[in-house]
């Protein structure tokens, strides 16, 4: 590196200056200096392509300052001299050291805002820098460079707020945690003069819709709990993404240290009500032999507090005059631990499961008990039939299919002695009592009745779409035809040129599709529905099914996108992979054909 004085028309600023930008920096606070005193710190530059061409790797704002007085100089003086800069000539370098030069110059200059940064910390990491050698140059911790660069999770529009001031730190770093759609619904907020938009920490509340509880107040093993945990960007903090399903976990872990608690002889635990808090100002100190409690104090935000030792200021005075705590009748003490009462329920357990294999009929019942009312360890939920558009739900809700099916789930929820106004077999609540009340109830039933609820229950809790309807209708060979008919939601779904093209061929010959090809949509749909309704001359079709309802179901394109024919193809390879192999020479597996299988022409009876 070498001293020099070079003339402003031969320096420009580079590209690798942190302060590059079109628009010339703000210098108005070194003016009055640099109009005085001149320029004194020497700006870096490096040669710029040839011996009279130099770019200004730090020193933009000198470089800007010394510019706009040269030219009032010129303005007031028709004789005034070229003006030079003092400069340090570095050597040829990359641009990663260029931009090092720049961030270490301007550091000491003036104080480079979190975009800034971020901008020429991601520079530096293209340049093949790493968190760690950036830490290393500036003398920041390798924390705040990766909370620097977490900025780059931000949309544009956000870092600019930032920059300019309109939103603060708090807000920038509770935006971290959010999803690029929360981002843009953020800004909407933003940008809408009569909504509230949050900002700072009630910025947690709404991405975590509602409550946003740290993971370091869990009291439960978090990892082995399997929730899911969202961590901000920065790297600071980390939170649950499922507060309910937090505080199941956490109020299940505060019933164990409570056990704890009273197994080691403390009189009293008492969890301080939600709302409420445990202040020490109205409390004693009092050890455990003299009646001392230990209180529990919930905070919404996840925390607990166990305060050991401590009666109310009231009966903190009685044992000051020594006197005893009145606690009124001593709860009885359980008649075995909590440990004891785990060692037996698992032996009650594995003894019961292991007996429960010979008895198949009655782990059937157990099981269609689970089933409709759920349990700790079941979760079972009927398949919701969810539609957007309006006449696609109305049309499913009054189709054959749901009135038959409606029919049957009437006479099981009699057969449960449910009320038949409940709109699901299934879907309780999972409370002991309701499981054993069903399972009692089962207990009573025919073997044909449990089979009839078992329908119900397996038909509330197919889901919609799956390979399962599929191998499940191609295995009885339902007949789409006796369910379902074209209906205007029908129409109105079909969009698609070439898939109405192929259907008019279907229903009213290649000779008409093929002279129709080129017309509307509508004209199209219109041949169809006439030729289905045997309207206006056309010869009546009966019993048409478009390809995509069929059992198995196919494709009127090869294009795909149908999320049945893509399901059936699933069943078919999962059947060929099931087939067993013929056992013996020239044996053959003496099965149906699916398509041969056919569901009986009357439904069966429920049993009575």
């Amino acid at each position: 590196m070498k001293l020099d004085f070079i003339d402003l028309g031969k320096l420009s600023v580079s590209k690798a200056n942190m302060r590059y930008a079109k628009k010339a920096p703000d210098v108005s606070d070194l003016l009055p200096t640099v109009r005085k005193r001149g320029v004194i710190v020497p700006v870096l530059v490096r040669p710029n392509g040839g011996p009279d061409s130099f770019e200004i790797v730090a020193g933009a704002r000198r470089f800007t300052a010394a510019t706009i007085i040269a030219a009032e100089r010129r303005d007031s003086s028709a004789d005034a001299e070229p003006e030079a800069l003092p400069c340090a000539i570095l050597d040829d370098s990359d641009d990663a050291d260029a931009i090092e030069a720049s961030l270490i110059e301007n550091t000491a200059r003036l104080d480079a805002d979190e975009v800034t940064r971020w901008e020429t910390f991601t520079r530096l990491v293209k340049e093949g820098r790493s968190a760690e050698d950036i830490s290393a140059t500036f003398g920041i911790p390798e924390l705040g460079v990766k909370r620097i660069l977490a900025l780059g999770n931000l949309l544009p529009r956000i870092r600019k707020l930032y920059r300019d001031g309109e939103i603060n730190a708090a807000t920038v770093r509770h935006l971290t945690l959010a999803s690029k759609s929360q981002q843009r619904a953020w800004l909407a907020l933003y940008d809408d003069p009569d909504a509230y938009c949050p900002t700072g920490h009630q910025l947690k509340a709404w991405l975590f819709g509602g409550q946003s509880i740290k993971v370091e107040h869990a009291l439960f093993d978090v990892e082995a709990s399997g929730l899911v945990i969202v961590a901000d960007l920065f790297g600071e903090d980390r939170y649950f993404a499922d507060a309910d399903a937090f505080w199941q976990a956490q109020d299940a872990a505060i019933e164990a240290r409570k056990e704890d608690y009273l197994d080691a002889g403390w009189p009293d635990v008492v969890i301080v009500p939600s709302g409420e808090y445990f202040s020490q100002w109205e409390y004693r100190k009092a050890p455990k032999r003299k009646g001392g409690r230990v209180y529990v104090d919930v905070r919404d935000s996840g925390e607990v507090n166990f305060h050991e030792g401590y009666v109310t200021a009231k009966e903190g005075k009685r044992l000051e005059q020594g006197l005893s705590v009145d606690t009124g009748p001593k709860p009885a003490r359980p008649e075995v631990t909590s440990t004891m009462q785990t060692y037996i329920d698992l032996h009650r357990h594995a003894a019961v499961r292991a007996a429960l294999c010979r008895h198949p009929k009655v782990a059937l019942r157990l099981m269609v008990a689970h089933a409709i009312v759920g349990s700790p360890l079941w979760s079972v939920k009927a398949e919701p039939q969810t539609a957007r558009n309006e006449d696609v739900r109305e049309s499913v809700e009054s189709s054959k299919g749901e009135a038959d099916f409606d029919e049957k789930r009437r006479s099981v929820l009699a057969l449960l002695a449910f009320s038949p106004e409940e709109p699901t077999v299934t879907g309780g609540n999972g409370d002991d009592y309701g499981l054993v009340g069903v399972f009692l109830r089962l207990l009573d039933l025919p073997d044909r009745a449990v089979m009839d609820a078992i329908v119900i229950v397996m038909g509330e809790t197919l889901a919609a779409g799956s390979a399962a309807v599929e191998a499940v209708g191609t295995e009885i060979g339902v007949d789409m035809a006796r369910y379902w008919q074209a209906d205007d939601a029908f129409f109105d779904c079909v969009r698609d040129k070439q898939v109405l093209t192929r259907i008019v061929a279907e229903v009213a010959g290649e000779s008409i599709a093929q002279a129709n090809a080129k017309e509307k949509g509508k004209t199209l749909k219109r041949i169809v529905r006439d030729h289905l309704d045997g309207a206006n001359g056309r010869a009546r079709v009966e019993g048409w099914l478009p390809k995509w309802m069929t059992f198995p179901p196919s494709a009127y394109t090869t294009r795909g996108g149908v999320g049945s024919v893509d399901a059936a193809q699933l069943v078919a390879a999962a059947r060929a992979d099931s087939e067993p192999e013929p056992t013996g020479p020239g044996a053959v597996l003496a099965l149906p054909a699916p398509e041969q299988r056919t569901e009986p022409a009357r439904p069966v009876p429920l049993a009575a």
